[in-house]
């Protein structure tokens, strides 16, 4: 097989695999509006997402080995157009026609900023006072975007994002020191570099955890546009990349930006409410809870009472 076309392969599969980890922790987050990390911890659901999220990393991971990276990156958008449907059809109802449109225009946008970012990979990789400088800044930001009290949603999605730009831009140091051999494979700055990965993927994990209590579509949507922003802002700033295109090419990821907010926009709007799911009747009596059969009776209308002298009325 031809290795860009294993590569796109292998890309699909990471895509669907980051999707159904997406569905997957949006339905936890659901059912569990108010759970914590601990009770996370004891979820198999949550295991499962995050197996599958692994899984999703390592092929991706294994896709730029065959692939160069303006092939592979933006195929990483097709996980919103697999989310969505996804997440309908688990919940039982049809995707909506704005639904249909925020993703469009989200992924538009999208490709839109990645055609204009995308260049040959670059051959720098970060220094270790870079790569804490990266991690600083960037654990700052989280820690604004996330601050305790906010409300579950898009903010919480940009910080996942930007956690999970960084953790792949960091990757990159660990995969070029990891394939260097002419140095030591485990040197301090390796490790830190690692460790600082892990730290980041397992936050942006977390949040975005968090960011789905809010609903799948638009919080997705922020997640898959920051994620790369957040990378090419460092690859910008810090390994001598450039837009292509010159002025064009600017232009081009400012029409780019516009297009993929106001498809975050729509998603906004399209977020479906909770009586959607009453539709579908494999939902409902998914839906269906023993304190909630109790009380089903009444819901159905009763008839006024006629009150007889000296007898009680009984329905």
């Amino acid at each position: 097989m031809n290795a860009t076309l294993l590569a796109v392969v292998l890309s699909l599969f990471s895509a669907v695999a980051y999707a159904a980890a997406a569905v997957a922790q949006e339905r936890l987050a659901a059912r569990n509006p108010g759970s914590g990390l601990l009770r996370l911890l004891g979820s198999g659901a949550w295991w499962w997402s995050v197996g599958l999220n692994a899984s999703a990393a390592l092929l991706h991971v294994v896709a730029l080995t065959y692939g160069p990276l303006t092939v592979v990156q933006p195929l990483g958008a097709l996980t919103l157009v697999a989310a969505v449907p996804l997440g309908a059809r688990i919940a039982g109802r049809r995707v909506s026609a704005l639904e249909w449109r925020g993703t469009a225009f989200t992924l538009a946008g999208l490709a839109a900023i990645l055609v204009a970012a995308s260049g040959p990979a670059p051959e720098q990789v970060l220094s270790t006072p870079e790569a804490l400088a990266v991690a600083g800044v960037t654990a700052t930001s989280i820690g604004l975007l996330a601050r305790r009290g906010a409300r579950p949603g898009l903010r919480h999605a940009s910080a996942s994002g930007f956690a999970s730009g960084v953790a792949s831009a960091l990757t990159q140091t660990v995969t070029v020191a990891a394939t260097d051999r002419s140095g030591p494979l485990l040197s301090v700055q390796v490790i830190g570099v690692a460790l600082l990965v892990a730290a980041f993927a397992a936050g942006g994990l977390l949040l975005s955890q968090t960011a789905y209590r809010g609903g799948l579509g638009a919080p997705l949507a922020v997640v898959t546009l920051a994620n790369p922003m957040a990378a090419a802002a460092i690859g910008l700033a810090l390994l001598g990349e450039r837009l292509q295109g010159g002025a064009a090419g600017v232009l081009l990821a400012l029409a780019g930006a516009g297009l993929a907010s106001w498809g975050v926009l729509l998603l906004t709007r399209a977020t479906p409410h909770a009586t959607a799911d009453d539709d579908h009747p494999v939902a409902a009596v998914l839906a269906l809870e023993p304190s909630t059969a109790t009380t089903e009776p009444a819901l159905v209308p009763r008839l006024p009472r006629q009150k007889e002298p000296g007898h009680l009325t009984s329905l």
